[in-house]
């Protein structure tokens, strides 16, 4: 009788060689290629007959112009005189930079050179489909400073803004001057401190859904009726607390549906193919959380922090005030700064815009 161990040999072989050549393919084949990120437009591809233009134009504020990247562009405008010290404003989670309405002209008048932006995703700066984290925040305003040749300024961050702020010192510290301002700064909120409907509205499968054409032309066909109408379908902070309580509403919604503050968001969730999108993922991705290490950083060492917030803030809770100064190096808490702004909720760049500017304009040392 024949052997049968080359046999089975031969045979064990050949069923094997097949799974290892494909797993050996699979495993070390090249990925493809990535593809382009895709850029949704801005408020500036709006027809001029658009409601936007007359509430927050292009060249809402002096000084404006573009700088282009790879996430696309990013809208800016210039302040003051150009050999004044330099500031930097970042605005917050879904309000542009007409948040700063009242704060950078007033400031550029106190002879401050101001730098106001337009976050990605929001006004006239292009929405990147990407996620919304720290790192493209701070890789934005990096790269806008080196556009305009800024070797270093002070910054100043409301909300989301000072959440970003506080990122942008610990990973560019060169890049900040000695000051760095953060008003009702978010960047420790906790998970609780966001409500039930943000939560639901920012999960993926909702986003998807909300980014459908069918629901984009309602939307749009709510944006050209009433404003009341397009109050009433389009939340404007997602990132508030629940409460029943009219003072927990941010800017006084219920009182001020025509406010333009109010409306131009509105109309961005309505009309930007992007904005929804950025928002939701800012929420689950942003610096709005988890800022501790960026608070703690070495970053901070040397820096001048001054902290402002409203007591009565129902959106980042005025407790937080306290907690990011705790947060700071020892050398630099010793330092810092914490100015309570008494009844003011979380627009106090809008409700208390001359406390905010004669606290800041101080702090800078104008």
């Amino acid at each position: 009788m024949p052997p049968t161990r080359p046999l089975h040999c031969l045979t064990l072989s050949l069923l094997l060689l097949p799974p290892l050549l494909l797993f050996s393919y699979l495993f070390t084949s090249f990925p493809a290629l990535p593809n382009p990120v895709h850029i949704h437009h801005s408020l500036a591809s709006l027809p001029k007959s658009a409601k936007t233009w007359e509430i927050y134009g292009e060249e809402y504020f002096e000084g404006g112009g573009y700088v282009k990247g790879v996430w696309g562009r990013t809208r800016y405008w210039l302040l003051g005189p150009p050999h004044g010290k330099k500031v930097v404003l970042i605005h917050g989670l879904s309000i542009p930079a007409i948040i700063w309405k009242d704060v950078a002209p007033a400031l550029a008048k106190k002879g401050l050179r101001v730098l106001v932006y337009d976050l990605y995703g929001r006004g006239y700066s292009d929405a990147p489909q990407t996620t919304y984290d720290a790192a493209l925040y701070t890789t934005q305003l990096a790269l806008l400073m080196q556009h305009l040749r800024w070797d270093r300024a002070s910054v100043v961050g409301v909300s989301m803004g000072g959440a970003i702020a506080a990122s942008f010192t610990a990973s560019f510290p060169h890049l900040v001057d000695d000051n760095v301002v953060l008003i009702a700064s978010a960047g420790l909120m906790k998970t609780s401190d966001i409500s039930r409907t943000a939560k639901f509205m920012s999960a993926p499968i909702v986003q998807t859904l909300a980014a459908s054409v069918p629901f984009r032309k309602y939307l749009q066909h709510l944006s050209n009726s009433s404003s009341s109408v397009v109050a009433e379908a389009i939340p404007i902070e997602p990132h508030v607390a629940d409460s029943g309580e009219d003072k927990q509403v941010p800017l006084d919604i219920k009182k001020k549906k025509d406010d333009p503050i109010t409306e131009i968001v509105r109309l961005q969730s309505a009309l930007l193919p992007g904005y929804n999108a950025a928002l939701s993922s800012s929420l689950r991705d942003g610096p709005i959380r988890g800022q501790k290490a960026s608070f703690e950083s070495e970053g901070f060492v040397g820096k001048r922090v001054l902290i402002l917030h409203g007591t009565q803030d129902p959106t980042v809770p005025p407790r937080y005030a306290s907690l990011i100064r705790a947060a700071l190096p020892p050398s630099t808490r010793v330092d810092a700064r914490v100015v309570m702004i008494p009844g003011g909720l979380h627009d106090i760049t809008i409700s208390h815009a001359s406390d905010v500017v004669r606290e800041v304009g101080g702090w800078l040392r104008v």
